[in-house]
């Protein structure tokens, strides 16, 4: 027999039935107890569901019930203090002879009992402190496809738990609530919680890490693209103060999206000034996996030996994919060596007009690939980055992405220009050694003057926004 004794933690009639279970629990090999405690603030709501789960009548502390299983099997409902004490009785002979200032007496040393079990509770948890994860525009199709990298264990590791919190506009709420509830069904053992989010003052609360994923629908015959990069400054200016108020002093912000990735960057930083720079990053990495995936299809190989392909300048918009560095690994051909010997990939593809022709042309194909993924490759791009500033990436890899310039490479600072890093102990450098030549420093003289442009039409929306405030 498996009885359940649950009731208010200061209740005295709650003591008196405890003291005689325990008794018959002592005495009888096969009677084991179950005691539930609640605290007086809680107890009526408890009890309430308990009750509806179960479909009993009951309305005073304690509740008693046998269950036929170990703790889970189906629950018969006993009743009340003077109920078990009937049934003690009847099929024990056991009789309680308890004075009420000993069931007082009891009542409050189980009341301080429960006070302090919920505050070593507490402590214990506060010791795994999640990583508290915003992602806003949530109900892009790319949830589905982040929400399950992000609770593998990949991302952060195998022992770092996450809660992840999904932001969005009222009109989204429904949508919000389906992800919650599947990815709360799949039991992922490092998701602390899911959340939605409707609300945006309540917006990257103790945020460890935010991934924007706002996007703008372009479309130049009905809009200019000053209307665009003032639809892109005004999300950033409700964004940026929120994250500057509310997030951890060393948040991580992620631009990710189809549209404006570097803008959306160098919004947040110029509206949230106490962000520090180097923890905003545009993700450039889809961009970098498409390419790999055109010449490896070319090549006849796996996309997987493909690397240190560079992504230069706007990641969602002008940019350029840079083959210089590129290197084959794996590659069938007539020289072998071991899986870790590289091969310059510009020496493998003898035909050079495919190069300058065809793919650097093919890239609008790419752009049309990179911008039109429902959400897988934009998620393993995010997820990915993250991994890497987080973990580390693998040694002597480049990897793109979208940073303030401080001049590398001749390119002029205080842009978001995308480039090749290296991500180490939890931060990123530039790769300064890799050498660039005149062609491609023209490329990115080029680049930078577009990126320059769209940063001053920028600054222009904000003073005309706030003409006596504007720096």
């Amino acid at each position: 027999v498996v009885a359940v004794f649950a009731g208010k933690a200061n209740c005295p009639y709650y003591a008196k039935a405890e003291l005689v279970a325990d008794y018959l629990q002592a005495n009888l090999p096969d009677f084991r107890v179950h005691k539930i405690t609640q605290h007086p603030d809680k107890w009526e709501q408890w009890l309430h569901d308990i009750c509806e789960m179960n479909g009993w009548e009951h309305r005073r502390s304690p509740i008693i019930w046998r269950e036929l299983l170990d703790r889970g099997g189906k629950g018969l409902l006993l009743g009340g203090v003077n109920d078990f004490l009937e049934y003690a009785q009847r099929y024990y002979g056991i009789t309680s002879v308890m004075l009420s200032e000993e069931m007082l007496d009891i009542a409050e040393e189980n009341l301080q009992a429960h006070i302090e079990s919920e505050k070593e509770e507490e402590e214990i948890k506060s010791l795994i402190k999640p990583l508290q994860i915003w992602i806003t525009s949530a109900s892009a199709s790319i949830c589905y496809q982040l929400i399950p990298l992000l609770a593998s264990g990949e991302v952060f590791g195998m022992t770092t738990e996450i809660s992840i919190h999904l932001l969005d506009t009222d009109q989204f709420k429904d949508v919000l609530c389906g992800i919650v509830m599947e990815a709360e069904d799949m039991a992922f053992p490092l998701l602390r919680s899911i959340s939605e989010h409707t609300e945006i003052d309540e917006a990257f609360i103790q945020a460890d890490i935010v991934i924007v994923l706002d996007d703008v629908l372009v479309n130049r015959e009905v809009q200019s693209l000053e209307n665009y990069i003032r639809e892109v400054s005004e999300i950033c200016q409700v964004y940026a103060p929120l994250i500057e108020k509310n997030a951890k002093s060393g948040v991580r912000v992620i631009s990710s999206g189809k549209t404006f990735v570097n803008l959306k960057a160098m919004m947040i930083m110029t509206y949230g000034q106490s962000i520090k720079p180097e923890n905003v990053i545009a993700v450039a990495t889809s961009w970098e996996s498409a390419a790999k995936a055109t010449l490896a299809r070319k090549l006849n190989m796996n996309a997987a030996g493909v690397k240190d392909v560079i992504v230069w300048g706007n990641i969602t918009g002008c940019n350029y994919i840079d083959l210089s560095h590129a290197k084959l690994y794996g590659y069938d051909c007539a020289i072998w060596g071991p899986a870790n010997f590289p091969r310059p990939l510009l020496n493998m593809i003898y035909d050079s007009e495919w190069i300058h022709s065809e793919f650097l042309s093919a890239q609008s194909s790419l752009r049309s690939r990179v911008c039109h993924c429902v959400g897988m490759l934009p998620a393993h791009a995010v997820a990915t980055v993250l991994r890497y500033w987080y973990h580390g990436s693998p040694p002597g890899e480049i990897i793109s992405v979208g940073i303030l310039t401080k001049g590398h490479f001749c390119i002029p600072e205080g842009i978001v220009f995308s480039m090749p890093v290296r991500f180490q102990n939890g931060n990123w450098e530039v790769m300064t050694e890799l050498e660039v030549n005149e062609t491609t420093r023209e490329v990115l003289g080029r680049l930078a003057h577009e990126l320059i442009q769209e940063k001053l039409v920028a600054l222009k929306e904000i003073k005309e926004m706030h003409p006596y405030g504007a720096d």
